[in-house]
């Protein structure tokens, strides 16, 4: 498949539709209040909502009330292996440069935050950093879609260097740093390590239905729905090879949203088609993918408490 170059395609029965969004990023973390306090003050994040299921306490954060991230308290797993499967980093999005320079002046200026680089990728700017668990997060804005450009059907994307000084320099502001949860965020997108490339194109393309975006990449596959540069993306640098997942912290779960049930019943009718086991809840779907990442698509608005609870 390739990239539709605009929105409102409309979707078919076998790719999700073009309104499919990312919803809140799930977290194991061993240091909830650590982590709680580290997203609070590096990315200006607000708790939502927190609730104790079992023994585990789940707190949810975000902006504006939109869930951002899904913190849950699991103290005793092992730390995060960079060489599993697992999250690469969670993209989170921003609606302008303004916005962006004021949540990458903040992550800098948290002690616990690890800057690990900076990237113009030709359809966003974006920076890079890790959390205090080793989780990787990617803070980031689009430019305008008529600026992007394709090559035989393929979004050109790249890596090439991006200032950061001189980025906050034209772009800081201190009222926006000042406004902090108050400027929206939300992810924009999730990029998964995976133990290989054909496997996850058959989960995250064939099965779930996103578009690839990027193919040319190398030892990474990009794929969208509704012609986005890329809702997830998958990659082996490190983790080629890698098998299902063995239980620690970091990744939990990635959340898709999609606008209506007739697109889960798309979904369920794919996922039975190729035999790929799921649970279809009535408002969302839940399935496993390769490497035993938790995936859930849900529709808009199915809230706090099956967010907290799944």
């Amino acid at each position: 498949m390739t990239a539709r170059p605009s929105e409102g395609t409309t979707a078919d029965e076998r790719v999700l539709s073009a309104e499919t969004a990312m919803d809140a990023v799930t977290l194991r973390v061993g240091d909830l209040e650590n982590m709680a306090s580290y997203y609070a003050s590096a990315l200006a994040l607000e708790p939502i909502e927190e609730r104790s299921h079992g023994r585990e306490v789940r707190r949810v954060l975000g902006r504006g009330g939109i869930p951002m991230i899904r913190l849950i308290s699991t103290p005793g797993l092992p730390g995060v292996d960079p060489g599993q499967a697992g999250l690469f980093p969670t993209a989170f999005l921003f609606d302008d440069a303004a916005a962006l320079a004021a949540t990458v002046h903040r992550s800098a200026n948290d002690p616990r935050s690890r800057f690990v680089g900076s990237s113009d990728h030709l359809v966003s700017e974006a920076f890079y950093f890790t959390d205090p668990e080793g989780n990787g997060i990617e803070l980031y804005t689009d430019r305008d879609r008529a600026d992007w450009k394709y090559d035989n059907g393929q979004l050109r994307m790249s890596t090439l260097y991006l200032d950061p000084n001189a980025y906050l320099r034209t772009h800081l502001d201190e009222a926006v740093v000042a406004e902090g949860p108050r400027r929206a965020g939300r992810v924009g997108h999730v990029h998964l390590q995976v133990g290989d490339i054909a496997t996850a194109r058959a989960f995250y393309v064939d099965a779930l239905g996103f578009e690839t975006t990027v193919a040319t990449y190398p030892g990474a596959l990009f794929a969208a729905a509704g012609g986005y540069h890329h809702h997830v993306a998958m990659n082996t640098w490190n983790s080629a090879g890698a098998g299902p997942r063995a239980a620690g912290l970091g990744l939990g779960d990635v959340a898709v949203t999609v606008p209506g049930r007739e697109d889960l019943d798309a979904l369920v009718a794919r996922l039975t088609a190729l035999g790929v086991a799921h649970a279809d809840t009535g408002r969302s779907v839940v399935l496993d993918d390769p490497w035993g990442t938790q995936v859930t698509v849900a529709l808009p608005g199915t809230g706090i408490e099956e967010l907290l609870a799944r």
